[in-house]
């Protein structure tokens, strides 16, 4: 059986504690283990914006937390409680714009309650329904992708890819097939040194932590012989969305011949392209400190695109709950 990591256990992503949201602090681990202590939905949101969790993370939170207003809610008026509701979406939904699996989640169950009298009591049952389903979507997105794992693999990774991938990993290795995995730091927040390689170890998987400039050399001299990351949007073309750094080693990954697999578990039906793509640019402060501790002089200038859009020539496939599908497959089956 296979055990996940601390970071993707779901009580250490968010949880309700009485009056409050707990949110697993993802900036401070493997140092400690720290939770962001939550008493409304703007703490909740300004948290998200903060990176107190990233990648899958505020898809979780985000559901967590309309429990969370839910089991708030006082008798009154339904349209009135309803409203507070939609307005606390809205404010999980602005928090990071560019990955839409949390806005669309949000929206649809927004809909499937809307015009219920009860619905405040639907409202846990629902997200349990879905946190189950994302779990499930999770493990067949693993297994698919464990099996475009060669036998002796070298797989590059970008970031903190979370459940696909890991379990990619572990279905890989549970089948005897030999992995060593090359994770790139990651900065500025360093979630590849902090998250994906303590997550790794912790799984038995041979890691080695890289720096960002690395990939293509290891590319390059055979050592990494596949290439995955997760994806914070997929469109309609193809068109992939994942932590800056990515397109570098896609690029590299094609020059080398080395085929590159992006794991998705919602394309975008409303995307069709890159030009409707929302991109988050943070703070350039975040570029000029690493963990608090400066690394330019002061004042100086910095620019932080927080994605990269890798354009589907660059794609070998795409891994979904529909199957691994070239890039040119997904609007057929997802629209």
């Amino acid at each position: 059986m296979i055990t996940l990591p601390y970071l993707l256990r779901s009580e250490n992503i968010a949880r309700i504690e009485e009056k409050h949201l707990l949110i697993g602090d993802r900036r401070v681990y493997p140092f400690e283990k720290r939770f962001e202590r939550c008493s409304s939905i703007p703490e909740i949101a300004s948290a998200l914006k903060r990176m107190v969790t990233q990648g899958g993370g505020p898809l979780e939170v985000a559901l967590t937390a309309m429990v969370f207003v839910a089991e708030q809610m006082k008798e009154g008026s339904v349209e009135k409680e309803f409203r507070e509701l939609e307005n606390a979406a809205a404010l999980l939904i602005d928090s990071r714009p560019t990955n839409t699996t949390m806005k669309r989640t949000l929206l649809s169950l927004l809909d499937e309650l809307r015009g219920n009298p009860g619905f405040i009591e639907q409202v846990a049952p629902l997200v349990e329904a879905r946190k189950n389903a994302f779990d499930q979507l999770y493990h067949q997105l693993g297994r698919a992708g464990s099996s475009l794992i060669p036998h002796k693999a070298g797989v590059l990774t970008t970031c903190f890819a979370e459940h696909t991938f890991l379990l990619s990993l572990a279905y890989a290795k549970e089948s005897g097939k030999d992995i060593r995995v090359f994770v790139p730091e990651t900065r500025p927040y360093l979630q590849g040194s902090r998250l994906t390689a303590p997550s790794l170890q912790e799984m038995g998987i041979e890691v080695s932590v890289i720096t960002d400039g690395m990939g293509a050399t290891f590319l390059g001299n055979g050592d990494a012989n596949l290439y995955m990351t997760a994806a914070d949007l997929v469109c309609m073309d193809g068109t992939v969305v994942n932590k800056v750094g990515t397109l570098g080693n896609a690029i590299a990954a094609k020059h080398f011949q080395v085929p590159y697999y992006a794991f998705s578990v919602s394309p975008d039906p409303t995307k069709q392209d890159a030009s409707g793509i929302q991109m988050e640019w943070r703070s350039a402060e975040e570029v000029t400190q690493c963990m608090g501790s400066p690394t330019s002089s002061a004042g100086m200038k910095a620019l932080y695109p927080a994605f990269d859009i890798i354009f589907p020539d660059l794609v070998t496939g795409v891994v979904t709950g529909k199957g691994v599908l070239k890039p040119e497959e997904i609007k057929r089956n997802f629209q």
